[in-house]
């Protein structure tokens, strides 16, 4: 491994069939009032919301409710969002749902007592809350896998008006203080989501993957996720409550994306910056406008990196050298990486998620030009990326 690093992880996880149990004593380290984040009302329907209003109210817990988190959330939701934290003097955010759920309550830490505008400072200008800035605690309980949400300092925030869905990043501070994972939660995700998620995983491990050329322990750990996921996502969409090949998928969402294995790498995240422009533009799932570019991304930037693309091929698929040039070996590793992407039932054409070609223009000027990967793009490859995406 090159270079050198620190690690640490703050978010403590609690894990399986029983983790909300262990809720209670985790909130007798917080203040009175909550903030009970959550979306548009599945958890009602399933009766995970009336488990944990019971479990905050048994704890003595005042609640003040913020329902109603789209899957994209907005810049005018993250004001509405850090006001009701403000003005109800609010000592933990507890984020009940998927990733946009937990994406959006790291916002609201942040921005509820900043005296800027939060969108401009953080998401724009990508700058951290100061040493003296007041975040608020938050806590996560899970119902959706993918984004990772519930262990990392990622909040992605998508402002309509301007065409632009940004993620930020930030420090230690701001992430989850625990998280409850129990992968019975996810069993009612709908199959679109549920297979939209598992790509957010897949791509997450593939652009930490597809950097760097140094014998890396980070990209052995990063192979086995990837096996992990193929194997038990094959399962998942045949036996959506199997309970083992959920679970697993839980496991695996959160190491893919809780910094560990991005130790001692660069790291190259084009893709997600090319699928959240489409998503300010289309307000599409954004597991599919991942899984909508990738292949071309990958074929545009393979010869790059075609040491790490065979490799990919034999290691993760299983697929044998003999007889075959390392292009050969790194084709048939991205033919077998859309095999599979077509057996679990993901979106592989832009056009399907209504992008337009007169969107291309717009699309590559909100997408950020990133340089850690094999190559740094031009916003007119970006263009040519999207077409042969069409």
């Amino acid at each position: 491994m090159q270079g050198n690093f620190c690690y640490f992880n703050p978010t403590k996880l609690y894990f399986g069939d029983k983790s909300l149990d262990f809720l209670h004593q985790e909130l007798k380290q917080f203040g009175r009032t909550v903030l009970l984040v959550y979306g548009g009302g599945s958890i009602k329907q399933n009766g995970i919301y009336d488990q944990v209003v019971n479990i905050l109210k048994t704890a003595g817990k005042d609640i003040v409710e913020d329902a109603g988190v789209m899957a994209n959330p907005t810049v005018e939701k993250l004001y509405e969002g850090a006001r009701l934290a403000r003005e109800n003097a609010v000592d933990l955010i507890l984020a009940v749902g998927g990733g946009s759920v937990c994406d959006y309550a790291k916002g609201v830490a942040v921005a509820a007592h900043c005296a800027e505008d939060a969108w401009d400072k953080f998401y724009v200008r990508q700058e951290d809350p100061s040493a003296g800035h007041r975040i608020i605690p938050v806590g996560c309980v899970l119902t959706m896998v993918g984004t990772g949400s519930e262990m990392n300092g990622g909040s992605v925030i998508t402002h309509s008006e301007q065409k632009l869905k940004i993620g930020k990043v930030f420090d230690a501070r701001v992430m989850p203080k625990f998280s409850v994972l129990n992968p019975i939660f996810t069993y009612t995700v709908p199959q679109y989501q549920m297979v939209a998620g598992f790509y957010d995983i897949m791509s997450h491990i593939l652009e930490q993957y597809f950097s760097g050329e140094d014998d890396n322990t980070s990209d052995y750990l990063a192979e086995g996720l990837m096996r992990s996921l193929v194997h038990s996502s094959l399962i998942a969409v045949r036996k959506p409550h199997d309970y083992e090949a959920r679970s697993n998928i839980m496991w695996t969402a959160t190491w893919a994306l809780n910094t560990m294995i991005k130790m001692g790498k660069s790291q190259d995240w084009m893709v997600h910056m090319i699928g959240q422009s489409i998503g300010a533009y289309t307000n599409a799932t954004h597991g599919m406008t991942l899984s909508a570019v990738s292949l071309a991304y990958y074929r545009h930037v393979m010869v790059g990196g075609l040491h790490k693309f065979a490799r990919f091929a034999e290691t993760v698929w299983g697929i044998s050298p003999v007889g075959k040039t390392q292009r050969q070996l790194a084709e048939e590793g991205l033919l077998a990486l859309e095999k599979w992407m077509k057996e679990i039932g993901l979106v592989l054409s832009v056009r399907q998620l209504g992008v337009t070609e007169d969107m291309f223009d717009g699309i590559a000027r909100g997408t950020f030009i990133l340089e850690g990967g094999y190559k740094v793009l031009t916003q007119a490859e970006v263009i040519d990326i999207l077409r042969e995406s069409m």
